[in-house]
């Protein structure tokens, strides 16, 4: 892979219709709605360039052990917790969030962008709609099991495995400085269908505006080749971070 040091030249694809935060996962989100989407339409401008690139490390200011531990952190559930995390932004001012943007802007991360973003009208009315009915919900729903509370947190946690296991197997050691690039994955149809055709993430890339029934018929137009199982991508990001070059 080669590194890029600048982000300039990514393109901006739009509402690329699904809802995520990162990489890619359809559905309803503990972040909520808003969130992902905003979070998705910076992932399909930065993605593979110095702001968007969980896996890679830069040899040149740090090493393979120190990148280590973060990296597994947020591939085996920490994603999906700052995801989560994301309700305490709800009740800020907007102020405060273009405040806390300013602060965490940096050339090799999302963040303050996305906190720019999120702290404009619509999009900050929309998290705190979010946001009320998912504390709202969560709240029910332990209430209900009472104590078999330990139920729904053991959904949670496992759910929280799978997305953040799967978030970035679509781009793991792929090439940088390519926002156009992802894998197609191989997976069963029906799995497909419940993922809501998310394992053909090269397509979703280069065709963003695509609904997820149409990525199907495109993918057979274009040739229909896998590059990896859906399976083998997974796993093989337990392999480590990636030093930028490799």
């Amino acid at each position: 892979m080669t590194v890029s040091a600048t982000d300039r030249n990514a393109p901006d694809h739009g509402d690329p219709g699904h809802g995520r935060l990162g990489h890619g996962k359809p559905g309803p989100r503990a972040a909520g709605a808003g969130l992902p989407r905003t979070a998705n339409l910076l992932h399909h401008r930065y993605s593979r360039t110095l702001r968007e690139r969980a896996e890679v490390y830069d040899a040149r200011t740090t090493t393979w052990a120190k990148a280590a531990p973060g990296y597994y952190a947020r591939l085996l559930g920490g994603l999906y917790l700052m995801e989560s995390a994301s309700v305490l932004l709800a009740p800020l001012p907007a102020a405060v969030l273009r405040r806390l943007a300013r602060s965490a802007e940096a050339p090799d991360t999302v963040a303050g962008l996305l906190l720019g973003r999120l702290a404009r009208r619509r999009a900050l009315r929309q998290l705190r709609t979010d946001a009320a009915a998912i504390v709202a919900v969560h709240a029910v729903a332990f209430a209900a099991y009472g104590e078999h509370a330990w139920m729904p947190v053991a959904a949670l946690a496992g759910r929280a495995l799978v997305v953040s296991l799967q978030d970035n197997a679509y781009h793991y050691a792929t090439p940088l400085d390519a926002p156009l690039q992802a894998m197609n994955l191989r997976l069963p149809r029906p799995l497909e269908a419940f993922a809501l055709g998310f394992n053909l993430h090269g397509v979703h890339h280069r065709h963003p505006g695509l609904p997820w029934s149409a990525l199907r018929a495109r993918f057979a137009r274009e040739g229909g080749r896998y590059d990896l199982g859906w399976t083998p991508a997974v796993a093989r990001q337990l392999r480590g971070p990636v030093g930028a070059g490799r």
